[in-house]
């Protein structure tokens, strides 16, 4: 059951994540493990993961100086992940630096994508401006951020859909947009601002999508996360 959206495990340890993908019957969709659930587990949970089938997106959004990083993305490098995150704002010489981390830990010959979170989608344009003290529009920013990202060697960026399109103006059709915030048209936004529906998330140019409490707190998971996959194919509400 693979596909463009990424169902993010957001739950606290591996016996509740574990339990809803078998339970529902989600055995071998792509998976977006964040920061709560490693930190807890580690990778022997992103080991099961693989061996069932599944890809793993790992979202750390590492930030910290370039030396580090680059420690820290050999060893993730060997858990055979397939996208793995840092900040943008952590600059060009750290992106290249965990672009290089990413390269000499992988042995196997597979190169995981490094993506650079550019505007976390629960922000608007007052916090980047005000809180942030980012001058001009949200889009601006997160546009430039990904330029920064794609001149120092990432192979996408995670931005909202609103900011998709011209990202890839700016960077190229390959290089990646993948697009958290997605939501049916009957869900509620919970803390993300800057939501969109998977029609639009494909009209917008987004390469991948991430899908949270829309599928996890649905009464029939499984369902809602086909109904997700079906409007990306089609462009459309089925």
């Amino acid at each position: 059951m693979k596909g463009n959206a990424y169902l993010a495990l957001d739950f606290p340890a591996w016996p509740e994540a574990k339990d809803f993908l078998e339970r529902n019957g989600l055995q071998g969709v792509p998976v977006k493990v964040g920061m709560e659930l490693f930190y807890n587990e580690g990778p022997r949970f992103i080991e099961w993961l693989k061996k069932h089938d599944h890809d793993i997106f790992l979202d750390l959004k590492l930030h910290d100086i370039p030396t580090t990083v680059k420690r820290s993305m050999k060893n993730l490098a060997g858990l055979g992940i397939d996208m793995v995150t840092i900040h943008a704002l952590g600059g060009s010489e750290m992106i290249r630096q965990a672009k290089d981390g990413l390269m000499a830990g992988s042995l196997t010959g597979y190169k995981p994508k490094l993506l650079a979170v550019t505007i976390l989608t629960s922000f608007d344009n007052k916090t980047v401006n005000d809180e942030l003290g980012l001058q001009g529009e949200l889009q601006d920013n997160a546009v430039r951020f990904s330029e920064l990202a794609c001149q120092n060697g990432a192979d996408g960026v995670v931005c909202s859909v609103h900011e998709a399109k011209k990202i890839k103006v700016v960077c190229g059709s390959p290089f990646l947009t993948v697009t958290p915030g997605i939501r049916l048209p009957d869900s509620a936004g919970d803390d993300q601002k800057r939501v969109a529906t998977p029609a639009l998330a494909r009209a917008n140019g987004a390469d991948i999508l991430v899908v949270g409490r829309t599928v996890t707190n649905a009464d029939h998971p499984k369902a809602v996360y086909e109904q997700v996959q079906k409007e990306w194919e089609h462009g459309s509400k089925p």
